[in-house]
């Protein structure tokens, strides 16, 4: 069984950093475990000074400010995951979506840790769903995995997802700029074309998105609302 009291002090851990490091802490940071994927999501926490740069448009400086940012506490938090669950961390992922002031960690360890949930959703008419989507935007992945974490976090990993013109540009140096791209293009295809209501009989919250560019692969990440669409009611948040 999973001591949640240990997922508890990691949640609390990184809005203490953050709340260190830039001055303002999240609102909420709520972390959850299933096999070997840690994920914490993030709400309220946009700093007065990135709110008035978002204002003026400047979104994709706030973006990269952000992610130097937290790169560099992810290595600290990813020490504080590896003593709290004695397990490796064998890489990391994060997301940011500003209009939703919301955001996600992604921690993939060596090993499972604890059982995985099970999830009552159709994985190959989600899968499917996702690389119909894929390719609207780049190509249809080589491989998709999806990895149910908690009954509103759903993980889906996609591998061999970048053409050619993508990795040219790579090479010549373009990580940055084909990241927010791709974040920005992707998300849009995603919220506006995808049937996934209808896959999860739920309402997507939020849609986070990040990129393993040297190993050609990227995390999905896909918060739900607690309520279903076939049962009218007052959300459970």
């Amino acid at each position: 069984m999973m001591d949640h009291g240990k997922l508890e002090y990691i949640s609390s851990y990184i809005s203490k950093l953050l709340r260190k490091k830039f001055g303002k802490g999240p609102q909420s940071c709520q972390t959850h475990l299933s096999g070997k994927y840690l994920v914490s999501y993030i709400r309220g926490f946009i700093t007065p000074m990135e709110e008035i740069l978002l204002q003026q448009g400047q979104e994709q400086f706030v973006d990269q400010a952000r992610e130097v940012i937290v790169n560099h506490l992810l290595d600290e938090i990813k020490g504080v995951v590896q003593v709290s669950l004695e397990v490796d961390v064998e890489e990391y992922y994060h997301d940011w979506n500003f209009p939703n002031n919301s955001g996600i960690l992604i921690f993939v360890l060596d090993s499972e840790f604890g059982e995985r949930f099970k999830a009552d959703v159709d994985i190959g008419r989600l899968e499917l769903e996702v690389g119909r989507i894929s390719l609207l935007v780049e190509k249809v992945p080589d491989n998709i995995q999806t990895y149910p974490i908690a009954p509103t976090i759903f993980l889906i990993e996609r591998k061999g997802i970048l053409i050619q013109i993508e990795k040219a540009l790579i090479q010549k140096g373009f990580q940055q700029e084909l990241k927010f791209t791709k974040d920005e293009l992707e998300k849009t295809y995603f919220h506006r074309d995808g049937n996934f209501e209808d896959i999860f009989n739920k309402p997507v919250r939020d849609i986070f998105i990040d990129w393993n560019f040297k190993e050609d692969k990227s995390f999905i990440a896909f918060i739900l609302s607690s309520q279903r669409k076939d049962k009218p009611g007052i959300e459970l948040r």
